[in-house]
């Protein structure tokens, strides 16, 4: 019998019973270690007490003796502990996958960001506009699990993960994953995997000098993974003396609370991103940690994804060319905001000299050795350094100068108002309520700050341009948008696809035939 597609539409539309409520899919799943269902499932192992992924290798269990879980966290919520084999905490995007609401998406990045180290589950809630009633009934119908039980899987998976490839001293660890104390952490380690936290350390885990020192993890992706892609997209935005980007590396400098950190990804295999991190308190790491995954989009499912656009004829060879594409995000919402500002009506060479005149003459000085080693030395400003500078000097139009500064004291006054957890339309309606700050810029923020999937700019002229580099006409606005219809819930891949196009030689430019077209 085969095996049911997970990334079939009807399991993605909300028609069809989740994944991991079919037992008998799921344990032909596991037997054929079906890498499709990765983070989609959990099987738990009624003997041993232990929880795997789908990819185990590991003998799987007899049928009588497994039961399955949407998450990690329902399946330490129902007394299982994590496998030391396959290790849950790699698994790709631990169970926050698509089919799940977009409050439970939200509430999971402010969970992986730590929103539930230093609140309680009603003012998680609060943050989201629901009530704490709702969003726990959300999480269980979703996730099998509270968002308390989430919170405390992801303190429990990020610990071992720490205490498994780095060298870190146990004190440093448990700050690190979010535990309230030391003695919390040695009690939740003892009681989940009946050993102490330094029983699961690994002989030669690369050397780490703890807190202010470097930092190695590897993030788990989905492949294929564009890493080239994403790199070409970065690498002509790139700000001197901010980010460095290579065909094998991404660095940039951030700002932790006031201080220099350093972020520096390498990819290690064709499933494991390698992210080495300088940071001033190691408390911040959760939220690095989840600023890394969504400015790469490591959560994505390229299969599911691509079997999507791929049904479109227009995009099919698109999708062919370029599998495993990711909408590639910003590291701070700020800086996307004024990226965007600068960059209307503009060429994107044009508003790169823009933004990085602006990082110079506003951007703090960064002496960390290991950013001035990759020729790094200055942050990126903030919204207040912005909102009290004198910007008159820029070469562009006074409107958008006043643009510029209104967005900034907005930012200053209300610093979580392009917060990833907070709901996109509340924050667009935000920002749109400003002067000069129209569709194509609240939309490119959404696009590259919330990491929102289902966006598109269709009077963006490169969108534009490459439709008639595609089909010999130029569309108007309108007929893109209605073009792009079928491609939702992933428009802002088909964006990518339609953007990533226009670099691409094997695609006749036919501007002569859209010339003709415009005439007649």
């Amino acid at each position: 019998m085969d095996l049911p597609d997970p990334t079939a539409p009807a399991a993605l539309s909300g028609t069809a019973p989740p994944v991991w409520a079919d037992t008998d899919a799921c344990y032909r799943a596991f037997q054929a270690r079906d890498p499709r269902f990765d983070g989609k499932v959990f099987a738990g192992g009624l003997r041993t007490g232990i929880y795997c992924r789908p990819i185990c290798p590991a003998r799987t269990p007899k049928r009588v003796n497994i039961t399955f879980h949407p998450s990690a966290a329902a399946a330490q919520a129902a007394g299982f502990r994590p496998c030391l084999r396959c290790r849950p905490e790699a698994s790709p995007d631990m169970g926050a996958w698509r089919g799940t609401s977009a409050t439970v998406s939200r509430a999971l990045a402010l969970i992986e960001a730590g929103g539930l180290d230093e609140d309680d589950v009603e003012g998680l809630a609060g943050r989201l506009g629901v009530g704490g009633r709702q969003l726990r009934r959300l999480f269980r119908q979703h996730l099998g699990a509270s968002p308390v039980a989430v919170a405390q899987t992801r303190r429990v998976l990020l610990a071992k993960q720490l205490i498994q490839e780095t060298t870190l001293p146990m004190t440093d660890v448990a700050l690190a994953a979010g535990f309230a104390s030391v003695r919390r952490f040695n009690e939740t380690f003892q009681t989940l995997f009946d050993r102490p936290p330094g029983a699961l350390r690994r002989s030669g885990a690369p050397r780490t000098s703890g807190e202010a020192g470097p930092v190695r993890l590897y993030l788990a992706v989905k492949p294929p993974y564009d890493w080239d892609g994403l790199m070409a997209f970065l690498a002509p935005r790139a700000l001197d003396g901010i980010e460095s980007v290579g065909p094998g590396h991404y660095a940039r400098t951030i700002a932790v609370g006031g201080a220099a950190g350093l972020v520096h990804l390498v990819p290690a295999s064709r499933d494991r991103i390698e992210v080495r991190l300088q940071l001033p308190s190691l408390t911040a790491l959760p939220a690095i940690i989840a600023r890394v995954r969504r400015m790469f989009d490591m959560a994505a499912d390229p299969a599911a994804i691509g079997q999507h656009l791929g049904a479109d004829p227009l995009l099919a060879p698109l999708v062919a060319a370029r599998p495993g594409l990711r909408v590639p995000g910003g590291w701070d919402g700020f800086e996307v905001l004024v990226r965007a500002i600068l960059g209307q009506q503009v060429t994107v060479g044009q508003a790169v000299g823009l933004v990085k005149r602006i990082a110079r003459d506003h951007g703090q000085a960064c002496d960390l050795p290991a950013a001035l080693a990759l020729g790094l030395d200055r942050l990126f400003p903030g919204a207040s350094d912005l909102a009290a500078a004198d910007l008159t000097g820029l070469p562009m139009p006074r409107s958008r100068i006043a643009t510029l500064s209104a967005a900034a004291r907005a930012v200053a006054e209300d610093p979580g108002i392009l917060a990833a957890g907070r709901p996109a339309d509340e924050s667009l309606a935000r920002l749109t309520a400003l002067p000069g700050i129209g569709p194509w810029t609240a939309a490119y923020v959404a696009l590259r700050a919330h990491g929102e999937p289902d966006l598109f700019l269709p009077s963006d002229a490169g969108v534009l341009q490459a439709f008639a580099r595609l089909t010999g006409i130029r569309p108007s606005p309108r007929d893109a948008d209605r073009l792009a219809r079928s491609w939702s819930p992933w428009r802002s891949y088909g964006l990518m696809h339609l953007w990533a196009s226009l670099a691409d030689p094997a695609i006749p430019d036919t501007q002569a035939g859209v010339r003709a077209h415009e005439a007649a």
